[in-house]
């Protein structure tokens, strides 16, 4: 009788993609090192989550942050995100939409997103309730289990009143006013599929990041007040973390200094 032949070893990783993957694990340990030592600075017993924004990065790059113990991936274009979330479906990845969102698009985020961080008015909280409503019809038509609540963090507007009071400007990073929280939230906390998570906001450009941060500390607080469970706080990029970390974010979404420079548009 024939002996069996042995199988024969793994197919190395090319070498390209074992050098993308070094080059991933010292920029990925080195942001996570600035999180914790943020957090001693601040005194915090915790640390943030990581969102790793992989926007106009190549689902190639995401399964190797995978493997480095990356879990939760922040985008903000549905066609990318949804391209990337097929090919990927194999990993326990939860996805983080951050972009705005047309309320045209919010049928399709609903089939893979875990969040959506950028809910700023009331059409699109109904238009995502439609979509997971939508969604879990396909899903029981095919004989599959619902997904879990769509889980919705409110953008906020940290412009001064004073920036308010001109034109939006190149300061402008999209947002509800501070003022519309709690209505927008009634809406999300009594929408069919969704959950209220928290806030997200991006720090003003030309502002003290120290100071928006406090800010949206100061509104989460308000919000919890209300809503307990909504304590989610999404803040913090590459160049403020640290004053996110400090202001108490709980999540913090980091791109270009774990993924490098971004590749060129095509």
């Amino acid at each position: 009788m024939t002996e069996p032949t042995p199988p024969g070893p793994a197919p190395a990783e090319p070498a390209g993609s074992q050098a993308r993957r070094a080059d991933l694990a010292a920029r990925l340990a080195a942001v996570r090192d600035r999180i914790a030592a943020a957090a001693r600075a601040a005194g915090r017993p915790d640390l943030p989550e990581l969102i790793v924004v992989t926007k106009f990065f190549p689902a190639s790059d995401v399964r190797l942050l995978a493997g480095l113990g990356v879990r939760r991936v922040g985008e903000n274009r549905d066609q990318e995100a949804s391209a990337k979330a097929a090919e990927l479906a194999d990993l326990d990845l939860e996805w983080h939409f951050i972009g705005q969102l047309q309320t045209n698009k919010a049928r399709h985020v609903a089939r893979y997103a875990h969040a959506v961080q950028s809910v700023d008015r009331p059409q699109l909280v109904s238009a995502l309730s439609r979509g997971v409503a939508a969604e879990n019809q396909r899903r029981a038509g095919e004989g599959l289990p619902a997904r879990s609540p769509l889980e919705c963090l409110i953008q906020v507007d940290l412009r001064s009143p004073a920036e308010h009071a001109r034109d939006a400007g190149p300061a402008h990073r999209g947002g509800a006013l501070p003022a519309d929280i709690g209505a927008l939230a009634g809406l999300v906390d009594a929408a069919e599929g969704l959950r209220l998570g928290g806030l997200m906001a991006v720090a003003p450009l030309g502002a003290d990041p120290a100071a928006a941060f406090a800010r949206l500390a100061g509104l989460s607080a308000a919000l919890r007040a209300s809503y307990p469970g909504a304590d989610v706080v999404s803040a913090g990029m590459s160049q403020d973390l640290e004053q996110a970390v400090a202001a108490g974010a709980t999540h913090l979404r980091v791109g270009s200094d774990v993924l490098g420079p971004r590749p060129p548009l095509r």
